[in-house]
Order: structure tokens, then C-alpha cells, then sequence
């Protein structure tokens, strides 16, 4: 970034602007909000934000948008419950010092009116900084009063982490979060759930009425008193104007010398083990690797590695790998959690099927669709198939995070040169990757496709490793690589 962009981004992040401080900013430095001379794109998006409308995305995926104005219409037609029962704001995203103040702001006006939240609702501080700062400052207690509940500033309902009392699993009903991620089962593990994401004050304000069919910008509430009223759109500051407030430093110090320190970890534990380094790679290509599953649709990190009651097992690898792919579909039978073990030809869980595998010295290699990968960047959905005994990865595409993370683990994050090849491979398929010893940027390797009929395929598959990335590949793991240049 240039020093005057830079400059301009302070400027703006560091203060209450109205509009017009805004333009005239962008007057000041318009010469560095202009494509550099020359520039051509490939496609020109024009935005009119005097028409853009609030909108809230889902169920079950964030890339399914409405208009928060239509989603009642929508979601009725769809038979989608329109009763809220919980709203839930914060987490990592959308916890900022403004966002929970225009939460506060919205809630500020249903109590003047003497109304509290209809459905439930909970409120996560971002950070200990901001849990610390909207106590300090009165917003937190606001939330509280129009029936909050203020929970720790961690890691909650939006991985899974919630114990939630209000419904029974296989229970169809709605949430409404300002959460990153609404994938199926992701806060709750439950499938019926319906869960859409949107901003945290039209989360608030959903929370208030309860239900899918409130439009903030146009509907009417009624207060104690019987009369209506409207929620005006929230104006607050950016940033506390008495600066934050750290809150409690519960950072520990490591020793200044841990040479002599040791991990005692328990052999019995089922939460703890120490990791074990993973294998170097032979310095021979890929001969027959088996087909583990081949992924049909949507594939985010959640049905690779879910999350909710099996985050107690973070700290082991081995009792955490018992969820790998649990949640993919595979394209076989349509079903999730059930492939074919291609040696005793029996239908059975993913995980138990890998460790067949492993234990029997069958290398494997899953074959998915597109964006595999997406959702959180959870570094266990890369170490979970590295364990068991993965050794590639093949996709139409990947998600960025994902692909480099199964990179680190000392995988294969590879993608067909074709995307029509997916079709070329059937689960019963054996498949040998070739070129590995003259693994280099930007060089495709060859893939040989085995049908058990015994006529073959070629087909090319491409990569996106730099050479620090094949380095870590040939040490069996950054880590690994770490190590060897630490010797």
C-alpha cells in the first residue's frame, strides 16, 4: 500500500466522518482512488448505494441472499419456519466496538417503548478488548435489558459450541446470526435448523420481533403502551470516544528458557496427544492410490472436519479424525458418512474405512467438487486426512485457505486441468500420480485412471505450489521443514 493510501484509510478508520467529510477525503486524494493509467478489467460492476437494501443470506449456506424485506415471503413459500427462535450477534465477525453499538441503538429503542426480544437472544464480545469496553460504556447492559444474554468473549455458538436447551435435535426452526458461516448443523448440530446470516443490528432487530416477516426499514412495532412506533437505522460512533479498554491481561508468559522444559501428556488421555511427525515423502510418484470418496456438491470445512461436540478432541489428532468427511456426500449412494471399502466391498463410515486403509498400507485420495474447502480456515480438516493416511487431494477448485493448509500438511491439493474430468472417475477407480520427482511451479502432473475393467485414462492435473511449498511437500510437512532447516 502507498503511503498516501495508507494515510487516507487512518483518516477514515480513526474518526466519526459524516458524507460530506467523506467526499471531501476523497477529493483530497482522488488521484489514488483512480485505476493507474492503462488499466483494463474484464468487467465493470457500477454500485448505486442510494439502492442498495438490507438483505440477510440463507438457510444452510451464506451465499443464498434475499432482501431482508422479501425473506418472510420467501421463507413461507419455501415452508421454512418464520418464527425466530434465537438471534445471535458477535463472535470473531461482525463484534466490533460500532457493531455492537448499533445492536445497542436498535435495542436502546424497543426499551423506550417497553418492548424486549420476542425470540432469544445472545450477544458475543469479539475480544476481551470489546467485552471490557461495551461494559465500560453501557452497551453491553443495554443489550442485557431488552433480553440479552452476554456470553464469554470465545469461541461459542457460532463453531458449535452451545448447548442448547430450547429445541430437540431433528427439530425444525429458525436462527437468525451475524455469524461468517451458516452451513448445516454448524451452531447446533442439528440439521433442521435454519440458520441466516445478516448485520448485527438487523439480527437485534429481528430478535425484537421474533419473526422472519418484520422489515425494520418499513414495519411497525407496538410498544406497552399500545402505540406504534418505527426503529430508526442506528447512528453511533465508530470508535469510544475514552479510548478502549484491555480489559484483563490473562496473557501467561512462556519461560525464557525452555530447554529443559518437557509435555507430559497422559497415554490414556482422550483429549491430549502429542503430535507425531508425518512421513517424508519415498521420492516415488503415487501407484494406485485408492478412492476414499468421491464428493458430490458442497463440501466446506464443516463436512470435512465438523465442529460443535467435536472440538473437546482438538487436542487429539486420533480421536478428532473420527469426524473426517462425516458430512461429505458421496456421490456413490447420495448418502453421507457411508463408502464402499474397496477391498471387503462393504458400505461403512468414512473415518473407520480410512483407518481400514492405514492399517492395511492403502494409500488413498479423495476426489471433490467445487470451492472444496470453504467455510472456516480449520487447520484439522488438513490434518485429519494427512493422519489417516490421505495423500491427495483432487477438486474442481478449492478454497484458498483450505488448499494452502493441506499444503502445510504435506498433501496434494490438486485440481483437474479439465474440470469435465471429475466425471472420468468413478469411486471403484485406482489412480497414479505421475511427475512428482520433477515437481516444479506452475507444471502440471499427469494422472493415470485405473478402471477395474482395465482400460486406463490420462488426464493433467494442476497445482499451485511454490517451490518453499514443494519443499514442504518432499519433508513430509512445514513443520517437518522447519525442523530440517533448524538442523
Amino acid at each position: 500500500m502507498r503511503s498516501q493510501d495508507y494515510f487516507l484509510l487512518h483518516r477514515l478508520q480513526s474518526s466519526s466522518l459524516l458524507i460530506s467529510d467523506i467526499a471531501i477525503l476523497a477529493d483530497e486524494f482522488k488521484d489514488h482512488l483512480v485505476p493507474d493509467p492503462g488499466c483494463h478489467y474484464d468487467q465493470l460492476i457500477e454500485i448505486n448505494l442510494s439502492e442498495l437494501k438490507p438483505h440477510i443470506n440463507g438457510p444452510f449456506t451464506p451465499d443464498l441472499a434475499h432482501p431482508v424485506a422479501e425473506v418472510g415471503t420467501v421463507a413461507e413459500k419455501e415452508g421454512w419456519p418464520v418464527d425466530i427462535r434465537v438471534g445471535l450477534i458477535g463472535s470473531c465477525t461482525n463484534s466490533s466496538y460500532e457493531d455492537m453499538g448499533r445492536s445497542a441503538a436498535v435495542a436502546k429503542q424497543a426499551l423506550a417503548h417497553g418492548l424486549k426480544c420476542k425470540s432469544q437472544f445472545t450477544i458475543t464480545p469479539g475480544s476481551e478488548q470489546i467485552r471490557a469496553t461495551i461494559e465500560r460504556d453501557g452497551y453491553a447492559q443495554i443489550l442485557r435489558d431488552v433480553g440479552g444474554i452476554v456470553l464469554a468473549n470465545a469461541c461459542g455458538p457460532c463453531i458449535g459450541q452451545w448447548d442448547r436447551k430450547d429445541i430437540k435435535k431433528g427439530e425444525k426452526n429458525t436462527i437468525v446470526t451475524s455469524y461468517n458461516r451458516n452451513f448445516t448443523g454448524r451452531n447446533d448440530a442439528n440439521p433442521e435448523t435454519h440458520a441466516f446470516v445478516t448485520s448485527p443490528e438487523i439480527v437485534t432487530a429481528l430478535a425484537i420481533a421474533g419473526t422472519l416477516k418484520f422489515n425494520p426499514e418499513t414495519d411497525f412495532l407496538t410498544g406497552k403502551d399500545g402505540k406504534k412506533f418505527k426503529l430508526e437505522a442506528p447512528d453511533v460512533d465508530e470508535l469510544p470516544r475514552a479510548e478502549f479498554d484491555p480489559g484483563q491481561d490473562t496473557y501467561q508468559h512462556p519461560p525464557k528458557d525452555s530447554s529443559g522444559q518437557r509435555v507430559d501428556v497422559s497415554p490414556t488421555s482422550q483429549r491430549l496427544q502429542l503430535l507425531e511427525p508425518f512421513d517424508k515423502w519415498d521420492g516415488k510418484d503415487l501407484e494406485d492410490l485408492q478412492i476414499l470418496i468421491k464428493v458430490k456438491g458442497k463440501c466446506t470445512t464443516d463436512h470435512i472436519s465438523a465442529a460443535g461436540p467435536w472440538l473437546k478432541f482438538r487436542g487429539h489428532l486420533d480421536n478428532i479424525s473420527n469426524n473426517l468427511l462425516i458430512g461429505a456426500i458421496n456421490i456413490e449412494n447420495g448418502k453421507a458418512n457411508s463408502v464402499r471399502n474397496a477391498v471387503t466391498q462393504e458400505f461403512g463410515p468414512v473415518p473407520d474405512t480410512a483407518r481400514y486403509y492405514k492399517k492395511n498400507g492403502i494409500r488413498w485420495v479423495v476426489i471433490g467438487d467445487e470451492n472444496y474447502g470453504e467455510g472456516s480456515s480449520r487447520e484439522h480438516a488438513a490434518l485429519e486426512p494427512r493422519h489417516l493416511g490421505g495423500r491427495a487431494i483432487i477438486t474442481k477448485s478449492f478454497a484458498r485457505i483450505h488448499e494452502t493448509n493441506l499444503k502445510k500438511q504435506g498433501l496434494l491439493p490438486l485440481t483437474f486441468a479439465d474440470p469435465a474430468d471429475y466425471n472420468k472417475i468413478h469411486p471403484v477407480d485406482k489412480l497414479t500420480i505421475q511427475g512428482l520427482k520433477d515437481f516444479a511451479p506452475g507444471k502440471p502432473l499427469k494422472c493415470i485412471i485405473k478402471h477395474p475393467n482395465g482400460t486406463q485414462e490420462t488426464i493433467l492435473l494442476n497445482h499451485t505450489f511454490n517451490e518453499t511449498q514443494i519443499e514442504w511437500f518432499r519433508a513430509g510437512s512445514a513443520l517437518n521443514r522447519m525442523k530440517e532447516l533448524q538442523q
